[in-house]
């Protein structure tokens, strides 16, 4: 474990690195969120207004969570940059941790994440977004808001890993767009057809949107809905442990294997 972590700590460095080095990428990433905030907020908000509630304060954790949620594409695309480039064959000849590689790539994104998240949340105030839930459940959104990133990032570098090139996890990656489409990142869902409903409230996004809401007080719980969405910390948690469970030891092999 301590070589897992000591290989991890300088595959994290590196990369970190490569952020520094690609300041036009970061950047891109980092405002476009903010652009689809003010888009949705201004430009529909009055169409999407919601009766008896403020569609920007129901906006802002969507936003939020559909951003970590991103993490699929930029794990996609980043391990397949490495792999198709040639870079994970020389990473294999050095003496360090398999787990240790996509590893330094996870805990990297979520380092710049976690920064990223900031502005989008100060912009997220400036349009009247509040937390309204107390400081310790404030806390504990950001932190649930992380390891849904985190989980998004893994299935993305295994995606990545087993993709035919590059081209093709970027295809791929684009259209893990609709993914926060299909659940209430920004809508809710009681208003749609029974089968789309049903999907919708079994997507993750749906379970964690849910539990970033009721954390930061700015909508209750909804009733009748699906198991994730009406026990929503508990179905976050669920959500990401099992798909932890699934991508973690799936994306290793993959990367040890080549």
């Amino acid at each position: 474990m301590s070589a897992i972590l000591y290989d991890g700590t300088a595959m994290l460095g590196r990369h970190l690195r490569r952020v520094r080095h690609a300041p036009a990428i970061l950047v891109m990433t980092q405002t476009m969120p903010i652009v689809f905030l003010l888009f949705f907020g201004y430009v529909f908000g009055s169409a999407l207004a919601m009766p008896g509630s403020d569609y920007r304060a129901y906006l802002v954790p969507g936003m939020l969570v559909a951003t970590a949620a991103n993490g699929i594409m930029t794990g996609m695309f980043t391990a397949a940059q490495d792999s198709h480039r040639g870079v994970m064959d020389r990473l294999r000849t050095l003496p360090v941790s398999r787990a240790a590689v996509p590893l330094g790539q996870a805990a990297a994104d979520l380092v710049t994440t976690a920064v990223g998240l900031v502005p989008l949340m100060l912009v997220g105030l400036a349009m009247g977004w509040r937390i309204d839930g107390g400081a310790p459940a404030a806390v504990g959104a950001f932190g649930l808001l992380l390891l849904f990133r985190f989980t998004a990032t893994w299935i993305g570098i295994l995606l990545g890993l087993v993709s035919r090139s590059e081209e093709a996890a970027g295809q791929l990656g684009g259209a893990t767009f609709i993914l926060p489409l299909l659940s209430n990142a920004y809508i809710p869902t009681d208003g749609l057809p029974g089968w789309l409903r049903t999907v919708a409230e079994w997507n993750p996004i749906s379970a964690v949107a849910t539990a970033i809401r009721d954390l930061f007080g700015n909508a209750p719980v909804p009733t009748g809905a699906a198991w994730p969405v009406a026990h929503p910390a508990a179905g976050s948690i669920a959500w990401c442990l099992l798909l932890l469970a699934l991508c973690v030891p799936a994306a290793v092999r993959r990367y040890a294997r080549g």
